[in-house]
């Protein structure tokens, strides 16, 4: 994908859904402004669009002006869908799937910001296509779109579509987009001007290190936790993660009740109660599915830990999570193929 500027300014239009986070739209649009203040000559024109043309309440609660609704939108360079990092706000509208693919065959480079993934997804924008999401929905994305090349990877640039974790990750890739339009100096210039010394690449990864996250220093502990983590479906013996890491079991032991006072048997069953609980609250997997992702023979068993660990049954903590939520969280327990028009305030 190549963006051209040659001919006039690259025409950047951002489709702005309910809820949408404020600061990766801002990492969006401020490194545009940068280019030209700096470059002293208008590289980007951008405009603002939504479902309907009406404003859009953003996930802190401030409502944004849009230019007009997605459908008048005529021709534009780029197409970015910004989204949250909640519940999608997405359900069945095969009108703006039908807009979205119009652009991309008009020649529109199409994009997504953290959970608008879900929406390219749906548009089938994605396929055959390498793409990411943000880390909080790994895991859902995986569980809707199987067949999808999804990455961990901060951004993804796959021909003319392109997809990004969110957060100042957005930063990083429209640092590039102004890379290809007016050269490296310009790019870092920019970079710069946000304080951001760093510019990541597309295939770093989006979460911190295991030594960060838990604070751990063991590289053979790093590699029994990395283990685990990679293992959640299918849990391995901790006689092999042992010999997988080169060290003992007595070890291990010794090293998890050292730095978490917890036993590896205990700690690998949170992690995989933990991602239970994102499948269970994010999807509409019935329980016999989210136990068997999560490495539990039975539902039984898995209801049995579950309720243990956190004090509620499974069925339970799902229907806590949709009642009397309008159609906020609720939204990502449906298949994410039509935008809700109305927007709400995140609840406190």
């Amino acid at each position: 994908m190549a963006l051209e500027s040659s001919v006039g300014p690259v025409k950047v239009a951002f489709f702005l859904i309910p809820r949408f986070s404020m600061m990766a739209f801002a990492a969006g649009i401020e490194p545009l402004r940068s280019a030209n203040r700096l470059s002293g000559a208008r590289l980007f024109e951008w405009q603002l669009r939504s479902v309907d043309g009406s404003p859009v309440e953003a996930s802190n609660g401030i409502a944004v002006a849009t230019q007009g609704s997605l459908a008048d939108l005529g021709t534009a360079d780029m197409v970015i869908v910004c989204a949250g990092l909640e519940a999608p706000e997405v359900e069945r509208n095969i009108k703006v799937h039908h807009q979205l693919r119009r652009l991309a065959r008009h020649g529109a480079t199409i994009g997504a910001i953290s959970t608008g993934s879900f929406l390219l997804a749906e548009a089938g924008l994605l396929s055959g296509r390498r793409c990411t999401v943000h880390w909080e929905y790994l895991n859902v994305f995986r569980v809707r779109y199987p067949r999808l090349q999804l990455t961990e990877d901060l951004y993804v640039i796959d021909r003319n579509v392109f997809t990004c974790s969110g957060g100042t990750a957005v930063l990083d890739i429209m640092v590039h987009f102004v890379k290809q339009v007016a050269g490296s100096r310009l790019a870092l210039a920019v970079a710069e001007q946000f304080i951001h010394p760093h510019v990541r690449t597309e295939d770093e990864q989006q979460r911190l290190d295991l030594h960060a996250r838990y604070g751990i220093e063991n590289r053979r502990l790093i590699r029994v936790v990395s283990l685990m983590e990679e293992t959640l479906d299918e849990p391995i013996e901790l006689r092999e993660m042992a010999r997988l890491a080169n060290v003992s079991v007595r070890q291990v032991e010794r090293l998890f009740r050292e730095h978490f006072g917890s036993s590896p048997k205990a700690f690998y069953l949170n992690l995989r109660l933990a991602k239970a609980r994102t499948l269970l609250r994010q999807t509409i997997g019935s329980l016999r599915t989210i136990a068997l992702e999560c490495g539990f023979g039975s539902p039984s068993h898995f209801c049995h830990a579950y309720k243990r660990r956190y004090g509620i049954p499974p069925t339970h903590d799902r229907r806590s999570n949709t009642v009397g939520d309008g159609a906020g969280h609720p939204a990502l327990q449906r298949l994410p193929t039509r935008f809700r028009l109305d927007s709400r305030r995140d609840k406190a």
